[in-house]
Protein backbone atom coordinates (compact mmCIF):
# COMPACT_ATOMS: atom_id res chain seq x y z
CA UNK A 1 0.00 0.00 0.00
CA UNK A 2 2.69 2.41 0.85
CA UNK A 3 4.69 1.74 -2.26
CA UNK A 4 1.59 2.56 -4.32
CA UNK A 5 0.69 5.87 -2.54
CA UNK A 6 4.81 6.43 -3.34
CA UNK A 7 3.72 5.75 -7.03
CA UNK A 8 0.89 7.53 -7.28
CA UNK A 9 2.61 10.74 -5.44
CA UNK A 10 5.47 10.08 -8.43
CA UNK A 11 3.27 10.43 -10.75
CA UNK A 12 0.89 13.39 -9.56
CA UNK A 13 4.29 15.35 -9.73
CA UNK A 14 4.10 15.75 -13.24
CA UNK A 15 2.02 18.78 -14.16
CA UNK A 16 0.50 17.10 -17.27
CA UNK A 17 -0.91 14.12 -15.41
CA UNK A 18 -2.45 16.55 -12.79
CA UNK A 19 -4.02 18.73 -15.41
CA UNK A 20 -5.21 15.84 -17.16
CA UNK A 21 -7.22 14.52 -13.50
CA UNK A 22 -8.26 18.06 -12.91
CA UNK A 23 -9.95 18.42 -16.29
CA UNK A 24 -11.28 14.61 -16.57
CA UNK A 25 -12.85 15.93 -13.31
CA UNK A 26 -14.57 18.91 -14.13
CA UNK A 27 -15.93 17.64 -17.50
CA UNK A 28 -17.71 14.24 -16.22
CA UNK A 29 -19.08 16.14 -13.66
CA UNK A 30 -20.30 18.96 -16.87
CA UNK A 31 -21.75 16.28 -19.06
CA UNK A 32 -23.32 14.18 -16.40
CA UNK A 33 -25.48 17.14 -15.67
CA UNK A 34 -26.32 17.54 -19.18
CA UNK A 35 -26.73 14.05 -19.87
CA UNK A 36 -29.85 13.64 -17.62
CA UNK A 37 -31.34 16.34 -19.30
CA UNK A 38 -30.84 15.09 -22.56
CA UNK A 39 -31.46 11.43 -21.84
CA UNK A 40 -34.57 12.34 -20.82
CA UNK A 41 -35.79 14.52 -23.72
CA UNK A 42 -34.64 11.52 -25.49
CA UNK A 43 -31.51 14.17 -27.19
CA UNK A 44 -29.33 11.84 -26.25
CA UNK A 45 -28.59 11.78 -30.55
CA UNK A 46 -27.19 15.15 -30.28
CA UNK A 47 -24.00 14.14 -28.27
CA UNK A 48 -23.07 11.19 -31.32
CA UNK A 49 -24.25 14.08 -33.64
CA UNK A 50 -22.18 16.74 -32.12
CA UNK A 51 -18.63 14.91 -31.93
CA UNK A 52 -18.57 13.70 -34.91
CA UNK A 53 -19.00 17.66 -36.50
CA UNK A 54 -16.63 18.37 -34.02
CA UNK A 55 -13.99 16.24 -35.71
CA UNK A 56 -14.83 17.45 -39.07
CA UNK A 57 -14.29 21.47 -37.80
CA UNK A 58 -11.07 20.03 -35.60
CA UNK A 59 -9.13 18.86 -38.65
CA UNK A 60 -10.57 21.87 -40.97
CA UNK A 61 -8.83 23.93 -38.18
CA UNK A 62 -5.59 21.53 -38.44
CA UNK A 63 -5.97 22.20 -42.01
CA UNK A 64 -5.91 25.86 -41.65
CA UNK A 65 -2.90 25.63 -39.04
CA UNK A 66 -4.73 27.78 -36.62
CA UNK A 67 -2.63 27.83 -33.33
CA UNK A 68 -5.83 27.84 -30.98
CA UNK A 69 -8.36 25.76 -32.58
CA UNK A 70 -11.10 25.92 -30.15
CA UNK A 71 -11.69 29.55 -31.75
CA UNK A 72 -12.83 27.46 -34.72
CA UNK A 73 -14.66 24.44 -33.46
CA UNK A 74 -15.96 25.90 -30.73
CA UNK A 75 -18.28 28.39 -32.88
CA UNK A 76 -19.19 25.84 -35.34
CA UNK A 77 -20.11 23.36 -33.32
CA UNK A 78 -22.81 25.28 -31.38
CA UNK A 79 -23.95 26.40 -34.83
CA UNK A 80 -24.54 22.74 -35.66
CA UNK A 81 -25.94 22.21 -32.53
CA UNK A 82 -28.92 24.65 -33.01
CA UNK A 83 -28.89 23.42 -36.42
CA UNK A 84 -30.09 20.23 -34.84
CA UNK A 85 -32.39 21.22 -32.45
CA UNK A 86 -34.22 23.12 -35.41
CA UNK A 87 -34.48 20.28 -37.45
CA UNK A 88 -35.69 17.74 -34.24
CA UNK A 89 -38.54 20.12 -34.03
CA UNK A 90 -39.17 20.35 -38.27
CA UNK A 91 -42.24 18.55 -39.63
CA UNK A 92 -39.95 17.47 -42.75
CA UNK A 93 -36.78 16.66 -41.60
CA UNK A 94 -36.94 14.87 -38.10
CA UNK A 95 -33.89 14.20 -35.43
CA UNK A 96 -32.59 11.22 -37.10
CA UNK A 97 -31.99 12.25 -40.28
CA UNK A 98 -30.42 15.64 -39.56
CA UNK A 99 -28.44 13.78 -37.18
CA UNK A 100 -27.28 11.12 -40.16
CA UNK A 101 -26.48 13.85 -42.55
CA UNK A 102 -24.76 16.37 -40.21
CA UNK A 103 -22.41 13.73 -38.60
CA UNK A 104 -21.54 11.59 -41.55
CA UNK A 105 -20.89 14.30 -44.05
CA UNK A 106 -18.35 15.95 -41.29
CA UNK A 107 -16.63 12.89 -40.35
CA UNK A 108 -16.01 12.56 -43.78
CA UNK A 109 -15.23 15.81 -44.76
CA UNK A 110 -12.92 15.61 -41.34
CA UNK A 111 -10.70 12.66 -42.82
CA UNK A 112 -10.62 13.29 -46.69
CA UNK A 113 -9.28 16.49 -45.69
CA UNK A 114 -6.61 15.66 -42.91
CA UNK A 115 -5.56 12.84 -46.18
CA UNK A 116 -5.56 15.04 -49.05
CA UNK A 117 -4.03 18.29 -47.47
CA UNK A 118 -1.55 16.45 -45.68
CA UNK A 119 -0.49 18.91 -42.92
CA UNK A 120 0.90 16.24 -40.43
CA UNK A 121 3.51 13.20 -41.55
CA UNK A 122 1.56 11.06 -38.38
CA UNK A 123 -2.14 11.55 -39.94
CA UNK A 124 -3.43 7.83 -38.93
CA UNK A 125 -1.94 8.67 -35.13
CA UNK A 126 -3.43 11.82 -35.43
CA UNK A 127 -6.87 10.90 -36.30
CA UNK A 128 -6.85 8.01 -34.03
CA UNK A 129 -6.02 10.65 -31.23
CA UNK A 130 -9.39 12.91 -31.85
CA UNK A 131 -11.58 10.07 -32.71
CA UNK A 132 -10.16 8.20 -29.27
CA UNK A 133 -8.40 10.47 -27.25
CA UNK A 134 -5.50 8.37 -26.63
CA UNK A 135 -3.17 11.31 -26.05
CA UNK A 136 -4.83 14.84 -26.22
CA UNK A 137 -5.80 14.89 -22.47
CA UNK A 138 -2.18 14.91 -21.74
CA UNK A 139 -0.92 17.61 -24.24
CA UNK A 140 -3.28 20.25 -22.53
CA UNK A 141 -2.33 23.74 -22.14
CA UNK A 142 -2.66 25.92 -19.03
CA UNK A 143 -5.17 27.69 -21.30
CA UNK A 144 -7.15 24.47 -22.00
CA UNK A 145 -7.38 23.30 -18.52
CA UNK A 146 -8.85 26.35 -16.87
CA UNK A 147 -11.13 26.90 -20.03
CA UNK A 148 -12.39 23.17 -19.31
CA UNK A 149 -12.83 24.67 -15.78
CA UNK A 150 -14.92 27.65 -16.29
CA UNK A 151 -16.79 26.08 -18.90
CA UNK A 152 -17.47 22.96 -16.33
CA UNK A 153 -18.53 25.45 -13.28
CA UNK A 154 -20.43 27.49 -15.45
CA UNK A 155 -22.76 24.62 -16.71
CA UNK A 156 -23.24 23.43 -13.06
CA UNK A 157 -24.04 27.42 -12.37
CA UNK A 158 -26.81 27.42 -14.82
CA UNK A 159 -28.33 23.65 -13.71
CA UNK A 160 -28.34 24.88 -9.90
CA UNK A 161 -29.93 28.81 -11.08
CA UNK A 162 -32.35 27.57 -13.69
CA UNK A 163 -32.92 24.32 -12.07
CA UNK A 164 -36.57 24.74 -11.81
CA UNK A 165 -36.67 26.00 -15.85
CA UNK A 166 -34.42 23.19 -16.96
CA UNK A 167 -36.87 20.55 -14.76
CA UNK A 168 -40.22 21.85 -16.67
CA UNK A 169 -38.74 21.79 -20.18
CA UNK A 170 -37.37 18.98 -19.68
CA UNK A 171 -40.28 16.93 -18.84
CA UNK A 172 -43.35 19.04 -20.09
CA UNK A 173 -42.66 21.66 -22.14
CA UNK A 174 -46.30 22.23 -23.15
CA UNK A 175 -46.56 22.93 -19.29
CA UNK A 176 -43.37 25.17 -19.43
CA UNK A 177 -44.78 27.25 -22.23
CA UNK A 178 -48.07 27.47 -20.25
CA UNK A 179 -46.68 28.66 -16.84
CA UNK A 180 -44.65 31.34 -18.71
CA UNK A 181 -41.20 29.54 -19.88
CA UNK A 182 -39.16 30.29 -22.77
CA UNK A 183 -39.13 27.05 -23.72
CA UNK A 184 -37.19 27.98 -27.34
CA UNK A 185 -34.91 29.91 -25.09
CA UNK A 186 -33.76 27.07 -22.71
CA UNK A 187 -34.13 24.35 -25.42
CA UNK A 188 -31.02 26.65 -27.47
CA UNK A 189 -29.08 27.16 -24.32
CA UNK A 190 -29.26 23.29 -23.81
CA UNK A 191 -28.21 22.93 -27.36
CA UNK A 192 -25.21 25.48 -26.80
CA UNK A 193 -23.60 23.47 -23.74
CA UNK A 194 -24.09 20.39 -25.40
CA UNK A 195 -21.68 21.73 -28.32
CA UNK A 196 -19.62 23.53 -25.56
CA UNK A 197 -19.03 20.10 -23.26
CA UNK A 198 -18.25 17.89 -26.40
CA UNK A 199 -16.09 19.93 -27.77
CA UNK A 200 -14.18 19.90 -23.94
CA UNK A 201 -14.61 16.60 -23.78
CA UNK A 202 -12.85 15.66 -26.84
CA UNK A 203 -9.57 16.03 -25.35
CA UNK A 204 -10.80 13.63 -22.10
CA UNK A 205 -12.26 10.65 -24.68
CA UNK A 206 -12.20 11.09 -28.24
CA UNK A 207 -15.21 12.29 -30.17
CA UNK A 208 -16.72 8.45 -30.36
CA UNK A 209 -16.60 8.01 -26.91
CA UNK A 210 -18.52 10.59 -25.83
CA UNK A 211 -21.76 9.49 -25.98
CA UNK A 212 -20.69 7.10 -23.01
CA UNK A 213 -19.49 10.12 -20.93
CA UNK A 214 -23.04 12.01 -21.38
CA UNK A 215 -25.18 8.65 -21.32
CA UNK A 216 -23.72 6.32 -18.81
CA UNK A 217 -23.93 8.24 -15.84
CA UNK A 218 -27.45 9.17 -16.40
CA UNK A 219 -28.46 6.03 -17.47
CA UNK A 220 -26.94 4.55 -14.17
CA UNK A 221 -28.65 6.97 -11.96
CA UNK A 222 -32.14 6.20 -12.96
CA UNK A 223 -31.57 2.61 -11.99
CA UNK A 224 -31.29 3.64 -8.50
CA UNK A 225 -33.26 7.58 -8.00
CA UNK A 226 -36.78 7.96 -8.67
CA UNK A 227 -36.37 11.95 -8.46
CA UNK A 228 -35.00 14.47 -10.76
CA UNK A 229 -32.71 16.10 -8.17
CA UNK A 230 -31.59 12.76 -7.24
CA UNK A 231 -30.69 11.72 -10.13
CA UNK A 232 -28.84 14.88 -11.12
CA UNK A 233 -26.63 14.43 -8.06
CA UNK A 234 -26.35 10.56 -8.51
CA UNK A 235 -24.75 11.06 -12.16
CA UNK A 236 -22.37 13.78 -10.95
CA UNK A 237 -20.77 11.40 -8.60
CA UNK A 238 -20.75 8.33 -10.71
CA UNK A 239 -19.11 10.88 -13.47
CA UNK A 240 -16.41 11.81 -10.44
CA UNK A 241 -16.23 8.20 -9.35
CA UNK A 242 -15.83 6.51 -13.05
CA UNK A 243 -13.59 9.35 -14.38
CA UNK A 244 -10.85 8.66 -11.70
CA UNK A 245 -10.97 5.22 -11.71
CA UNK A 246 -10.30 5.24 -15.52
CA UNK A 247 -7.59 7.97 -15.04
CA UNK A 248 -6.01 5.68 -12.44
CA UNK A 249 -6.09 2.44 -14.46
CA UNK A 250 -4.67 4.46 -17.37
CA UNK A 251 -1.65 5.73 -15.51
CA UNK A 252 -0.64 2.56 -13.72
CA UNK A 253 -1.51 0.23 -16.45
CA UNK A 254 -0.79 2.18 -19.45
CA UNK A 255 -3.83 1.85 -21.30
CA UNK A 256 -5.70 4.25 -23.31
CA UNK A 257 -7.44 7.04 -21.44
CA UNK A 258 -10.87 7.32 -23.10
CA UNK A 259 -11.13 3.94 -23.38
CA UNK A 260 -10.59 3.15 -19.43
CA UNK A 261 -12.71 5.05 -18.80
CA UNK A 262 -15.53 4.20 -21.02
CA UNK A 263 -15.30 0.63 -19.38
CA UNK A 264 -15.07 1.67 -15.94
CA UNK A 265 -18.31 3.45 -16.76
CA UNK A 266 -19.96 0.14 -18.60
CA UNK A 267 -19.07 -1.81 -14.85
CA UNK A 268 -20.38 0.48 -12.29
CA UNK A 269 -23.25 1.11 -15.14
CA UNK A 270 -23.80 -2.81 -14.18
CA UNK A 271 -23.58 -2.51 -10.72
CA UNK A 272 -25.99 0.32 -10.68
CA UNK A 273 -28.28 -1.92 -12.38
CA UNK A 274 -27.96 -4.76 -10.66
CA UNK A 275 -28.92 -2.81 -7.35
CA UNK A 276 -31.72 -1.23 -9.29
CA UNK A 277 -33.08 -4.79 -9.63
CA UNK A 278 -32.65 -5.49 -5.77
CA UNK A 279 -34.15 -2.34 -5.02
CA UNK A 280 -37.34 -3.25 -7.35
Amino acid sequence: MVEFFSTLQSYFSVELVRNAFIVSVFISVAASLLGVTLVLKRFSFIGDGLSHTAFGAMAIATVLRLTNSNLFVMPVTILCAVILLRMNNSKKVKGDASLAVISVTSMALGYFLMNVCNVKANVSGDVCSTLFGSTAILTLTPSDVWLCIGSSILVVLVYIFYYHNIFAVTFDEEFAKASGINVNLYNTMIAVISAVVIVLAMNLVGSLLITALVVFPALAAMKVCSSFKKVIITASIFAVLTSSIGMLISIFLSTPVGATIVLVELAVYFIFAIVGMIKK
